[in-house]
């Protein structure tokens, strides 16, 4: 009886099944770099979710600031228009009057009057001219149109204005074009050197 025991023990793997040897528990090694790497998917979902309405934020943001800009630009000199709407509707009366009218005298007092206030409104927008005559020519503020050789001013003095020059809040935006003095000896050409070194500064 006991050699059959012992016989049957042999069979097989030859082997005694123990219940230790079933399946081996998880390392915890394992289990815990497991949840770091969830931990981590779950971060960078997290991170990806925040960054792609950042992205819409800022398209949104950048479509309305454009739009903005545009109509800014569209409607910048609304305020200016405004300003002179009154100027014009004084030259349409002045025109008016002066196809009902012969009084000259009393036509042009009308015309200085709504010169006055055309400069008025320039002026309160940081619209100003600037003296030319007797001054020093200077390709910041000046277009020389012809020279004129002239022995009792000094060379290059600005003998008659032409054309107003302009300022906006300091900036030149228009140069006044001026005829200049030149030493005789010079040829009194319409135009020389000191037209071609002119129109480009300042603008």
């Amino acid at each position: 009886m006991a050699e059959n025991e012992l016989e049957n023990k042999n069979n097989g793997t030859g082997e005694e099944l123990r219940p230790e040897m079933g399946v081996p528990p998880e390392l915890p090694e394992a289990t815990e770099s497991a949840l770091q790497m969830e931990e981590l998917q779950k971060q960078f979902d997290q991170y990806k979710d925040l960054l792609l309405r950042k992205a819409a934020e800022f398209d949104n943001y950048k479509r309305r600031s454009e739009s903005e800009t545009a109509n800014f630009l569209k409607y910048a000199t609304e305020s200016l228009i405004e300003d002179l709407l009154p100027v014009l509707d004084d030259f349409e009366r002045s025109l008016k009057h002066r196809k009902e009218s012969k009084d000259n005298e009393a036509l042009v007092k009308g015309i200085e009057l709504i010169y006055q206030k055309l400069v008025k409104v320039l002026e309160r927008r940081g619209v100003k001219p600037f003296d030319t005559v007797g001054k020093e020519f200077n390709v910041e503020y000046h277009d020389a149109l012809m020279q004129i050789p002239r022995s009792d001013v000094p060379h290059y003095t600005i003998l008659e204005e032409v054309e107003k020059g302009y300022t906006l809040n300091d900036k030149v935006i228009r140069h006044a074009k001026v005829v200049v003095s030149s030493t005789p000896d010079e040829s009194p050409s319409g135009t020389d050197q000191t037209e071609t070194s002119t129109g480009t500064s300042g603008k």
